[in-house]
């Protein structure tokens, strides 16, 4: 069955709302471009103003925290600040609204800002890690936010954990495998689900582009949300083409006013 590619958000076809509304299972994998929605700049747009003469190699790997750790956690302090003046858009709104729509949600995320679950969304697997959480460098314990108040003098605060160790940001580094755990908890609910939505992501960083690949080839059924068609849309049965902060809530209200 061939791609068909949707542009009006008020004549969603029914067969996909059954789709949804029948599904024992839905997984959802979203991207830079669900949390740019918010204002959020994607990784690569964070790199402006003070911090446009870096590369993003020398501000996220474990080998530029080891060189240089205060101005590597200068930049993620940046990032953060930049995320704490910013909200949930409807599209995260809606994805929380889509677990009380569906019998099962899963959703796999490669953004590490933490607005799903601020939105409400209850069962969120971060494949990237989340930069509201700091971790002990040489240990990866976790640092709560009140020992990094005591000692906020320092930057980056030292851990509690190791002697040498320092507070760094829980996100994955270039050159950093992702948490084991998660990616097989994702790989999993991709491989048990009847269908995926890929909202916001293009494809292009693994092994994330895997999961909803892997989704298709146990059957499942995929809905591409994203503005212009990217790698993955050649796999779904639909492309909806428009923002995901649009689209998203469009296709809740939807099954919302669907009959039983």
């Amino acid at each position: 069955m061939g791609r068909k590619t949707c542009h009006d958000t008020e004549s969603i076809p029914e067969e996909l709302l059954a789709c949804l509304s029948d599904a024992s299972k839905v997984v959802v994998l979203t991207g830079a471009g669900v949390s740019a929605e918010s204002g959020i700049p994607t990784f690569r747009e964070a790199h402006t103003g003070l911090w446009a003469r870096y590369d993003p190699m020398e501000l996220a790997s474990p080998a530029a925290f080891d060189r240089d750790p205060a101005t590597v956690w200068a930049w993620y302090q940046w990032r953060r600040e930049l995320i704490a003046r910013a909200r949930p858009n409807p599209g995260h709104h809606a994805l929380a609204q889509l677990q009380h729509r569906v019998a099962e949600l899963v959703t796999i995320t490669q953004n590490v800002d933490g607005f799903h679950a601020l939105a409400g969304s209850d069962d969120v697997l971060e494949l990237h890690g989340n930069i509201q959480r700091n971790v002990c460098s040489r240990t990866g314990r976790p640092i709560d936010a009140a020992w990094l108040e005591r000692h906020s003098e320092h930057q980056p605060p030292p851990s509690p954990h190791h002697q040498q160790g320092l507070a760094r940001p829980d996100v994955v580094w270039f050159g950093e495998a992702l948490d084991a755990g998660v990616i097989e908890k994702a790989f999993s609910a991709a491989e048990s689900c009847d269908v995926v939505i890929t909202a916001g992501t293009s494809g292009a960083v693994q092994p994330a582009a895997s999961i909803p690949v892997a989704a298709v080839r146990a059957g499942a059924v995929m809905i591409d949300v994203n503005p212009e068609p990217n790698e993955l849309s050649r796999l779904a049965r639909w492309h909806l083409a428009g923002p995901s902060a649009t689209w998203l809530p469009a296709l809740v209200k939807a099954l919302g006013g669907r009959p039983a």
